[in-house]
């Protein structure tokens, strides 16, 4: 389940995000199904992604039925060691202070129409280096919405996101920790809880990872050994 728009940086999103893609350059073509076979609706819900032959297969632990639902977007790969065996590097810190990322939760506040029309949808939100709004997607789902502003980074050549700022409208699981760590983002805001096996692999990764973000302040959460 997804709401409709900004469909193929979805896919594309999603692609990178899941470990399909592995250089930005393997994206050839993204575009929505033309077959004429189908009625007009079934096409808008048919995206059609071409990648280079070099692609590698996907790894055993990739290789699954994907799980979709409002709650939850789609969610794949759910092992942190995965990631490792992916290859994916810690993320750079970002150079921005605690006091000065809290304050981009703000940014989400007038840029959310749908929300402000239906109260029914998430948000996500990616932040230049500068503290600059660059590029903002909603969805029913909350991955989904992240999906689809890493997809717009990727169609636009800006991965990896080295000291760019993820912003969420909702909760923080560890599949928008896992999207954002495999895209390069440095740090995350969310404006409500994260989970625990979320905290554990912003951690482990070296993303910064700021919750309950509101009015300018937010929580630092980081991984106490046992």
């Amino acid at each position: 389940m997804r709401t409709p728009g900004a469909d193929l940086e979805l896919a594309a999103g999603f692609l990178w995000g899941e470990g399909f893609l592995t250089d930005p350059a393997q994206l050839k073509t993204v575009i929505i199904c033309g077959d004429r076979s189908l009625t007009a609706r079934q096409r808008a819900n048919v995206v059609i992604a071409t990648v280079s032959e070099d692609v590698p297969a996907a790894p055993r632990s990739l290789q699954r039925r994907f799980t979709i639902s409002s709650a939850c977007g789609v969610c794949g790969s759910t092992s942190m060691s995965d990631l490792h065996n992916r290859g994916i590097k810690s993320v750079l810190s970002p150079t921005r202070s605690i006091q000065e990322l809290a304050q981009f939760s703000s940014l989400l506040t007038d840029r959310q129409p749908i929300f402000e029309k239906t109260g029914g949808l998430h948000a996500a939100l990616l932040v230049t280096p500068e503290g600059k709004p660059k590029w903002v997607r909603e969805d029913v789902g909350r991955h989904n919405a992240v999906d689809k502003v890493i997809g717009a980074a990727l169609m636009n050549g800006a991965l990896p996101l080295n000291d760019w700022t993820l912003v969420v409208s909702g909760r923080i699981g560890y599949e928008i920790v896992q999207k954002a760590i495999v895209a390069g983002i440095s740090a995350i805001v969310g404006v409500s809880a994260p989970t625990s096996l979320a905290i554990e692999l912003a951690d482990e990764f070296n993303l910064t990872l700021l919750a309950f973000a509101r009015n300018g302040q937010a929580k630092e959460f980081i991984s106490i050994p046992d």
